[in-house]
């Protein structure tokens, strides 16, 4: 009886390698190109990016974070390195801090890392507040709010004498919508929606869209209870703290993505380790 002779591994198995792995994706290429298999492990691109993103976080802290300080947790996936980099500070340095969250997402980070959990209600001032950007313009304008969290962002930061922005080198740009093309993420009450749509296209041109959820039926609902409306602007040059100011005087606007002169310093990290650091003009 001629044995039956395995030519092909289940990539599931806990024996095969990452070697080996390749080499079954190249297969697959070949057999199935259009064929595309979730893996337990990012992609050479992600990886370079999430290095990235690590170095701005790390290097943040490191140099913007001291013994006894009140620090604001900011939200999203390059904040999840900051909260790493604070909690190994507060075991190898015996750093005593209190953690401000401004999520759901940075109140889990803070309790699963055993750092002490704060509230504004205790500690209405903060002395460094850390948080990510989906873009930030030469003159210091950031869009924040890609995670939902704008609204609970901007009360953090602007309870902070320090703001600072961590991020990887895509979010650096020289004028807003150059990288990012998502638009300004706006909060609304939720019985406002179309009506706040209707003015702002009307008001400043462009596109408005309801966010919608990814994993319900229906529209993305924050922690606050409110939808989300992605300004999708037009490409022209825009006074951005007048159109924060108009946005925010709508009746149903909540807050809006746009942070106009709020951050002190950002900094940016690239996939060999490098960090550019950018600090905005003193007025």
């Amino acid at each position: 009886m001629i044995p039956k002779v395995i030519t092909r591994l289940s990539k599931r198995s806990p024996f095969i390698s990452a070697l080996a792995l390749s080499r079954l994706d190249w297969l697959d290429s070949l057999l199935c190109p259009t064929l595309h298999l979730s893996r337990s492990y990012s992609s050479p691109t992600m990886s370079l990016l999430e290095s990235a993103k690590k170095a701005a976080a790390f290097r943040a802290v490191d140099e913007c974070v001291k013994d006894k300080d009140v620090v604001g947790v900011g939200s999203g996936s390059t904040v999840v390195y900051a909260v790493e980099r604070l909690a190994e500070r507060v075991q190898k340095e015996k750093l005593q801090l209190v953690c401000i969250p401004t999520s759901f997402q940075a109140r889990q980070l803070i309790v699963e890392n055993n750092l002490i959990l704060g509230d504004l209600d205790r500690y209405p001032q903060l002395d460094v507040a850390i948080d990510g950007a989906d873009e930030l313009d030469n003159k210091f304008t950031a869009i924040k709010g890609g995670g939902g969290c704008l609204t609970q962002e901007k009360i953090v930061a602007s309870c902070a004498k320090r703001f600072i922005i961590i991020a990887d080198y895509t979010k650096d740009s020289q004028t807003l919508g150059e990288q990012y093309k998502k638009g300004v993420p706006i909060e609304v009450i939720p019985l406002s929606y179309v009506p706040v749509m209707q003015r702002i296209q009307t008001r400043f041109g462009g596109k408005v869209q309801l966010r919608m959820a990814k994993s319900k039926a229906g529209p993305v609902v924050t922690d606050n209870g409110n939808f989300i409306l992605d300004w999708l602007f037009p490409e022209s040059k825009f006074d951005w703290d007048s159109v924060n100011t108009q946005l925010n005087l709508m009746p149903g606007v909540v807050e809006t993505g746009l942070f106009v002169n709020m951050a002190e310093k950002a900094y940016f990290g690239y996939s060999d380790g490098s960090v550019k650091e950018k600090a905005a003009e003193k007025k």
